[in-house]
C-alpha cells in the first residue's frame, strides 16, 4: 500500500466525517465550527444536539471503528488466518454474556467493573476456542468453526438468562444490537484512556508479526518466545475488543473485513497493515453508521449500527469465502462410528426412553417436591399433550432434514441450523410478523417455506464452487445466520411487548402451540417421513455420486429437487410452529451412525427416533429445572447440542494428534 493510498483514505475519512455531521443539520458550518471548540455556548436544542449527541457519536464511531479494524488485523496476523476476527473467534459473544450476567445480577457494579467483566468473558471464550482448536490449528477452519459453535452456545445461555429476567433486559436488547448513539461525552471519556494499549501494539507488534510470518519454528530460532508473544498480543487485542464492546455493544464484521480490504489494496508489511486497518476500520464503521442514520429516518425506528454492519458484512463474507477459500482451509471431520449394524437392544432402549419421557411429561407434578407423579386433570392435559406432540414432531422432522442434508452433500456438518436453512424460515416469519402484520403464533408455513427455499437455493449456488466442502458451506451458513441475528436484534431493540414475544418464539418454546397446530405438525411430519423413506433408494444413489446415480437410471435433478423440497418443508413447518431449534438435525444423524445405522433407511428411522427422544426430554427438563420459570426446549437443546459439537471437534483434534485419522 502506497503512502498516497493511505493519505487518500485519511482525506476520504475527513470528508465522510464532515458529511455525517450535515445529515438533517439545521446549523450553519460557522455555527458548527464554533460549537466544536466552545460547546458551552450551545443554547438551542439543535446546538445541544450537535455538541452533545452528534459530535460524541462521530468520535465514538471513529474510535471504535479504528479499534475493531486494528483488533481484526492483529488477530489475523497472529493466527495467519484471514477469517479470524472478534466475531468469528467468539470473543464478542463472551464479552456480551459477561455483561448480560452483570447487568442482571450485579447492576450496581456495571459502572465500575463492566470492562473487566467483558474482558473476563472474552478471555474465557478465547481460552475455550484455543482448547478446542489447538494453538497449531489457528490458521485453518477449525478455529472458525469453534468460534461459530461458541457463539451459538454463549448466545443460547444469554438468551435464556434474558428470558428469565425480562423486566431488567431492555438495556441489554439495545446494547446487543450495537448502538453508537450518544447523549454526552461521558462514554467517550471513559473509553479513550482504556485504549492506551494501542500505542504499545503499534510499537511492539510489527517486529513480532514479521517473525510470525516466517512460521513458529523459524521465529523461535530467531530468538522469539512464540507462545508468550502470542498470548501477550492476543490479550491486548481482547482488551481493546472488550472496551469497545462495553461501550457500544456487538458490532460484527468490521474486524473481519477491514484487514482483508487493506491487504487487497496492497498492504504488505505488518506495520502498514496495522496502520491502514486503523484508518479503514474507522472509515468503514463511519460509512456504516451513516447508512444506519439514513435507515433510521426511512423506517421511523432506530436502526442500530451493528445491524447495518451485519447486513453489509454477511454478503461480503460470502463473497470473500467464494474467492479466497484455499484448499488448506477445508475442514475434514471424522465422526466416531460403529462397525456393527443396528441392534435390537439400541432400538429398545430408545423406545423405552421415548415412552419414559412421554410419561413424565404427562404425569409429573413439578410443583410437588421430588419426582411426584399423578394423573393430570383436564386443564393440565389440555396444556401438556400439544407440547409433547410438538416436541416429538419437531425432533423427528429436524432429524429427518439433517439426515437428508448430510447424505445429499456428503458433509457430516450439514444441518438445517448450521447451513442457515432454519434461519431462512425464521427470517421470513419475523419479517412477515413485523412488516406484514402476520402473527408468529399462527403457523405461517407458506412464509417459512419460502424463506427456507430461498436459503437452500443460495446455499447451493454459493457452495457449488467448492463442491459442498464443509468449510465453504459452513462459512455461508455463518454469514446467513449472522444476517438473521442482525435483523432479530433490530426487532428486539424496539423494546415493546413484541420484542419479548419474538424472543420467546426464537428460543424454541412449545408453550404457545395450539392443539390444532400440534396435530397438523404431527400429520405433516409423518407424511414427510413416509416420503423420505420412499425416496431412500434415490438418496442412497446420490450419496455414492451423481454420475453413479445417473448410470443407474435415476433422474438426479428431479430427486434432488424432491429431497431439498422435503428439507425446506420440514424446516418450515417445525420452525413456524415451535420456533428455531438448533443442533437436533446435526446430532441425531451422528448418533444414529454411532449406533450402527449405515444404510439410508436405517439412519432415517433411527435418527428420527433419536430426535424425537431428545426433544421430548428437553421439553420436560425445561419445564422442571427452574420451576416455576421455564427454559425453552430449543434453548436447552442448543446448549447441549453446542457442547456435543465442541466435543466432536475436540475428538477430531485428539484423534489427529494420536495419528488415528
Amino acid at each position: 500500500m502506497t503512502r498516497t493510498t493511505l493519505i487518500s483514505a485519511l482525506g476520504l475519512l475527513g470528508v465522510a466525517a464532515l458529511a455525517s455531521l450535515q445529515f438533517q443539520q439545521p446549523l450553519t458550518l460557522t455555527a458548527q465550527w464554533h460549537l466544536i471548540f466552545h460547546p458551552q455556548l450551545a443554547e438551542s436544542f439543535d446546538a445541544f444536539n450537535f455538541a452533545y449527541a452528534q459530535l460524541p457519536r462521530l468520535v465514538m464511531t471513529l474510535v471504535v471503528g479504528a479499534m475493531l479494524g486494528l483488533s481484526g488485523s492483529l488477530m489475523q496476523q497472529l493466527t495467519q488466518n484471514p477469517l479470524t476476527s472478534p466475531l468469528t473467534m467468539g470473543t464478542s459473544s463472551g464479552a456480551w454474556l459477561a455483561l448480560v450476567v452483570m447487568s442482571l445480577w450485579w447492576p450496581d457494579a456495571i459502572a465500575d467493573y463492566s470492562a473487566l467483566a467483558a474482558m473476563g468473558g472474552a478471555l474465557g471464550a478465547f481460552a475455550l476456542i484455543l482448547f478446542i482448536a489447538g494453538l497449531n490449528h489457528m490458521t485453518g477452519m477449525p478455529v472458525v468453526i469453534s468460534g461459530m459453535v461458541v457463539n451459538i452456545l454463549l448466545g443460547a445461555v444469554a438468551g435464556a438468562m434474558i428470558l428469565l429476567h425480562q423486566d431488567y433486559a431492555q438495556n441489554v436488547f439495545i446494547w446487543g444490537a450495537g448502538s453508537l448513539a450518544q447523549n454526552g461525552w461521558e462514554q467517550v471519556q471513559w473509553l479513550l484512556p482504556r485504549l492506551s494499549p494501542v500505542v504499545l501494539i503499534l510499537v511492539v507488534a510489527p517486529r513480532i508479526l514479521t517473525l510470525f510470518r516466517l512460521g513458529h519454528e523459524n521465529a523461535q530460532a530467531r530468538g522469539l518466545s512464540v507462545i508468550p508473544a502470542f498470548f501477550f498480543l492476543m490479550t491486548l487485542t481482547i482488551w481493546l475488543v472488550s472496551a469497545a464492546v462495553t461501550m457500544v455493544g456487538l458490532i460484527g464484521f468490521i474486524g473481519l473485513l477491514t484487514p482483508n480490504i487493506v491487504r487487497a489494496l496492497g498492504a504488505r508489511t505488518p506495520r502498514t497493515e496495522l496502520l491502514a486497518s486503523l484508518v479503514f476500520g474507522a472509515l468503514l464503521l463511519l460509512l456504516t453508521d451513516m447508512l444506519a442514520q439514513v435507515l433510521t429516518v426511512w423506517f421511523g425506528q432506530v436502526v442500530p449500527s451493528g445491524v447495518t454492519a451485519a447486513a453489509i458484512g454477511a454478503p461480503a463474507l460470502i463473497g470473500f469465502s467464494r474467492r479466497r477459500l484455499k484448499a488448506q482451509d477445508n475442514l475434514a471431520v471424522r465422526l466416531p462410528g460403529s462397525r456393527h449394524s443396528v441392534g435390537l437392544s439400541a432400538v429398545t432402549v430408545l423406545i423405552f426412553l421415548l415412552g419414559l419421557g412421554i410419561m413424565v411429561s404427562f404425569f409429573s407434578q413439578p410443583d410437588q417436591p421430588g419426582l411426584h407423579l399423578a394423573m393430570p386433570d383436564h386443564y393440565q392435559w389440555l396444556l401438556r399433550w400439544p407440547r409433547v406432540l410438538t416436541a416429538l414432531s419437531t425432533g423427528t422432522g429436524l432429524a429427518l432434514a439433517g439426515v437428508i442434508l448430510q447424505r445429499m452433500i456428503n458433509n457430516p456438518l450439514a444441518s438445517p441450523d448450521i447451513l442457515g436453512v432454519s434461519a431462512g424460515a425464521t427470517f421470513a416469519l419475523v419479517f412477515a410478523s413485523l412488516f406484514m402484520g402476520q402473527s408468529l403464533l399462527a403457523g405461517q408455513w407458506g412464509t417459512a417455506m419460502t424463506g427456507s427455499l430461498i436459503v437452500l437455493g443460495l446455499l447451493i449456488i454459493f457452495s457449488k464452487k467448492h463442491h459442498f466442502a464443509p468449510s465453504g458451506v459452513i462459512l455461508t451458513g455463518i454469514a446467513l445466520s449472522a444476517l438473521l441475528q442482525a435483523f432479530v436484534q433490530f426487532c428486539l431493540a424496539g423494546g415493546n411487548q413484541d420484542s419479548y414475544s419474538i424472543l420467546q418464539w426464537l428460543a424454541g418454546s412449545t408453550y404457545r402451540v395450539q392443539p390444532e397446530q400440534a396435530l397438523w405438525l404431527c400429520a405433516l411430519v409423518s407424511l414427510m417421513l413416509i416420503l423420505s423413506l420412499a425416496s431412500s433408494r434415490g438418496l442412497t444413489l446420490l450419496t455414492v455420486s451423481r454420475g453413479f446415480a445417473q448410470a443407474r437410471g435415476l433422474n438426479t435433478a428431479l430427486m434432488s429437487l424432491l429431497l431439498l423440497s422435503l428439507v425446506a418443508m420440514l424446516c418450515a413447518v417445525t420452525t413456524a410452529t415451535m420456533g428455531p431449534v438448533a443442533f437436533v438435525g446435526l446430532i441425531a444423524p451422528h448418533l444414529a451412525g454411532l449406533l450402527g445405522a449405515h444404510r439410508v433407511k436405517q439412519q432415517l428411522l433411527l435418527g428420527s427416533l433419536i430426535g424425537g427422544v431428545a426433544m421430548v426430554w428437553a421439553n420436560w427438563l425445561g419445564q422442571v429445572l427452574v420451576y416455576p420459570a421455564q427454559i425453552a426446549a430449543g434453548t436447552l437443546v442448543a446448549i447441549l447440542g453446542a457442547l456435543y459439537f465442541l466435543g466432536l471437534l475436540i475428538y477430531n483434534r485428539m484423534t489427529q494428534r494420536s495419528g488415528l485419522v
